[in-house]
């Protein structure tokens, strides 16, 4: 199967990209990195198939750079996998998107995929979900007429469907600076040790004042749907005491959340204790007493 033929824009600055988008809007599809829109036309897929014109980003320099201003650090959309591995400030002030960042594909795919593009796409797996919703991050949205920022918790909708529109293009992740000690990991479970596509994924992040919870922020990726914060369940772990007894309790909170948004699958009798366990672990091991 040939990849069909494009026309191909390549806007040196945000002002020439909007006018692409209000040009093409109907037809047009921003490319990145390119790990998912190239496998998509070459399988026919039908969120590619009216797609006319390519517009790549990754010659706009602000998109390109990793920022700290104003209490937060800026990631632009073109910034890739491998870039975000390298970073300094990503690795000391987001150390669980690093690592998330670690397990994408292989190096080839590190090196050219996005991290805007991983959660643009929406796939169930995509691995930077899950940290980048437990650091409560910001995703700002261009359009020819107007900028808008909003949380990326409210921006996924659905498996491979999002609030973004077609004359839109995400151009900025912003993330907040943690301002307090938090204790948190990100697991990743494949059905091989490398170049894997998650099956379970889950983030976390605990901040404890002597041995109580003060703040809990928990997410999943490919245990759901689509990526998601549980915010019912951190709000009800608030004011307990850090031991074993919490951590069953949430692991079996998650548990029932997981089999009510997913309902009962043939894969739910095995999947959904290894969840519950991995989850348990990751608490213990970080936040209680197994060593590591």
């Amino acid at each position: 199967m040939m990849i069909p033929q494009f026309k191909y824009y390549k806007p040196k600055s945000l002002t020439e990209l909007k006018h692409y988008l209000r040009e093409f809007q109907n037809n047009s599809c921003i490319l990145a990195g390119g790990t998912d829109i190239v496998p998509g036309f070459i399988q026919e897929s039908s969120r590619f198939t009216l797609i006319k014109h390519l517009i790549d980003i990754n010659f706009i320099d602000e998109l390109k750079t990793i920022s700290l201003a104003d209490g937060f650090i800026s990631i632009g959309s073109a910034v890739t996998f491998s870039e975000i591995t390298k970073n300094e400030l990503i690795n000391k002030y987001f150390p669980l998107l690093a690592k998330a960042a670690q397990t994408v594909g292989s190096l080839q795919i590190r090196n050219r995929a996005t991290v805007v593009g991983n959660f643009v796409n929406n796939a169930p797996c995509a691995d930077s979900v899950p940290p980048l919703l437990v650091y409560d991050a910001l995703i700002k949205i261009v359009s020819p007429e107007n900028e808008n920022i909003i949380p990326l918790s409210e921006f996924l909708l659905d498996p491979y469907e999002t609030q973004l529109k077609k004359n839109e293009c995400v151009t900025e992740i912003r993330i907040p600076i943690l301002t307090k000690d938090y204790i948190g990991d990100f697991y990743k479970l494949g059905r091989r040790s490398a170049v894997s596509i998650s099956r379970i994924s889950l983030a976390f992040l605990l901040h404890k004042e002597e041995k109580i919870i003060k703040e809990f922020r928990l997410a999943s990726g490919a245990i759901t749907p689509i990526g998601k914060r549980f915010f019912e369940i951190e709000r009800l772990f608030i004011g307990r005491e850090i031991n074993s007894e919490t951590f069953k309790e949430i692991s079996m909170k998650v548990g029932e959340e997981v089999l009510k948004t997913t309902g009962l699958r043939w894969s739910t009798v095995y999947k959904l204790p290894v969840v519950q366990q991995m989850l348990y672990q990751m608490l213990e091991i970080n936040a209680g007493g197994i060593p590591r």
